[in-house]
């Protein structure tokens, strides 16, 4: 039987790195012993929340998640749990792909499931504690109650605005070509841009998409009163970078 300072500082030492290999011969415990101690801490455990559990979590894929729940994304209680879903139009089917990924790496051995309906998918996810990650959940639309960042998750999109630009622009967002004519030397010229739009009901949705875009250096505008706009042509080949295509 080994005492509770012994069974701390293994954990301690595998907290900081170390392998179970290196911290039995630092402890001088059984390798097997070691391996159910970190098995059997709850932020090991199948399952574990980050918030309540203290779990590490993806926080790349955590900002990405965000940002396809604020655009597409709902939360709703089942009768043992509440489930997360992603609306997917069926056309962007790397989108689809993106979010089972994402919901994957944000809930390791977690079932993903794909509900199809006419034209579009919700990828789901099933889980107790998607009100721990998702505080924003609520009732009601989205743009009818107040959206505003816990003050963990500021941090994590701080670090992460591209990933979380991804999630907005990859669900409520459109990459559109514009087109304009000029007179050159007497003729008249057709030139092609592309151009970057964000829409979105909700005025504190929008608030994290500008913010965001401030966070990654790209200018923006607002175009009409439920439109973010990136038009500029360094600005469009910046955010195509960060952000990928939408297909």
């Amino acid at each position: 039987m080994y005492t509770a300072r012994v069974r701390a500082n293994a954990l301690a030492l595998l907290r900081q790195g170390d392998s179970l290999s290196a911290v039995a011969r630092a402890t001088g415990v059984a390798r097997s012993t070691i391996r159910e101690w970190r098995d059997c801490e709850p932020r090991n455990r199948p399952g574990a929340c980050p918030r309540c559990d203290d779990r590490p979590i993806d926080q790349e894929a955590y900002a990405a998640l965000l940002g396809f729940y604020l655009g597409d994304g709902h939360i709703a209680r089942a009768a043992r749990y509440y489930f997360l879903r992603i609306t997917c139009d069926l056309a962007h089917p790397r989108i689809i792909d993106d979010v089972v990924d994402l919901l994957g790496r944000i809930r390791p051995g977690g079932n993903v499931f794909i509900v199809r309906k006419p034209g579009c998918v919700d990828v789901q996810l099933n889980w107790q504690h998607l009100p721990c990650l998702f505080p924003q959940h609520g009732p009601g639309r989205k743009h009818e109650r107040k959206i505003v960042l816990e003050p963990w998750q500021q941090e994590i999109v701080s670090a992460h605005p591209g990933p979380f630009l991804r999630g907005l622009f990859h669900s409520d967002g459109c990459r559109v070509s514009n087109w304009a004519t000029r007179i050159v030397a007497g003729e008249k010229k057709r030139y092609e841009y592309g151009r970057w739009q964000f829409t979105n009901h909700s005025d504190d949705i929008r608030g994290l998409c500008t913010w965001a875009l401030d966070l990654a250096g790209i200018p923006w505008r607002q175009s009409s009163w439920k439109t973010i706009s990136v038009s500029r042509r360094e600005a469009v080949a910046a955010l195509d970078a960060l952000i990928g295509p939408k297909t």
